[in-house]
């Protein structure tokens, strides 16, 4: 079996910033080639060059140029982190809007995941680490289609590790509770509702408090790192005690 170990290409999407660029910034200290990719090409481009990685602009949503791009070498670790969300009461939202997180949040899991797993086969080792979150485990008032679309990463990713195990692939997830990232941020830029929201989020975890990006990061480079070989199909909570019980 091949073992690459801290030697290998990682790719990390979503990483212009926030648990991307934290778990981008970590593999590459561990000694990873790593590939940063964004939507936003440049504020990926500035992330890599902080590290002294490569980066790509990368439209998640757009299959043929992530087959393109993820399927031209082989990758060793792949962190699906690129997500979206819509904060919004479930009755307001429109099929458009739900689609918008959809096709971000799940359809991009599968594309990438897609694109590198035939490289992983032929190797004979991968690390596939999908972010999801608790709200895909607990629910989240104004959040139910990103809850689901987190939820249904979890399935998929039980799946994909069944259906891998015997190249000696490992497939987990990590699911951040209430984190310091531009999307908590949004979450207080919708105004009072946003505020009591997450409000609501922090009083859920057992600490009290948001998390780092950094804290994230550190979960999720143990699931891609050769030390976690014999953990396979499993969501590691990284929230502060919130999915406590789920």
């Amino acid at each position: 079996m091949n073992t690459p170990g801290h030697t290998g290409r990682a790719v990390v999407t979503g990483a212009a910033g926030g648990i991307g660029a934290a778990v981008a910034t970590r593999l590459a200290k561990d000694g990873l080639d790593v590939l940063v990719t964004d939507v936003d090409g440049p504020g990926a481009a500035r992330t890599a060059r902080a590290i002294g990685a490569r980066s790509a602009a990368l439209d998640v949503t757009d299959p043929g140029a992530v087959a393109d791009l993820l399927g031209a070498e082989p990758v060793d670790v792949l962190v699906n982190n690129a997500g979206r969300d819509d904060f919004g009461w479930f009755t307001d939202v429109t099929p458009e809007r739900w689609r918008r997180v959809l096709a971000v949040n799940l359809e991009g899991v599968f594309a990438c995941t897609q694109a590198v797993l035939p490289g992983m086969q032929r190797a004979r080792y991968g690390r596939i680490v999908t972010v999801t979150s608790e709200a895909g485990r607990i629910g989240s008032k104004g959040n139910a289609v990103y809850a689901a679309s987190k939820a249904a990463l979890i399935g998929f990713s039980k799946s994909i590790a069944r259906e891998n195990a015997r190249y000696g692939i490992t497939v987990n997830c990590v699911a951040p509770g209430p984190t310091e990232t531009p999307m908590v941020q949004a979450i207080r830029d919708t105004g009072a509702a946003g505020d009591r929201m997450l409000a609501a989020m922090i009083g859920g975890t057992q600490l009290g408090r948001l998390g780092t990006p950094e804290e994230i990061a550190a979960a999720v480079c143990f699931l891609a790192s050769p030390e976690a070989s014999y953990i396979t199909a499993e969501t590691l909570g990284a929230s502060g005690g919130m999915g406590l019980g789920a």
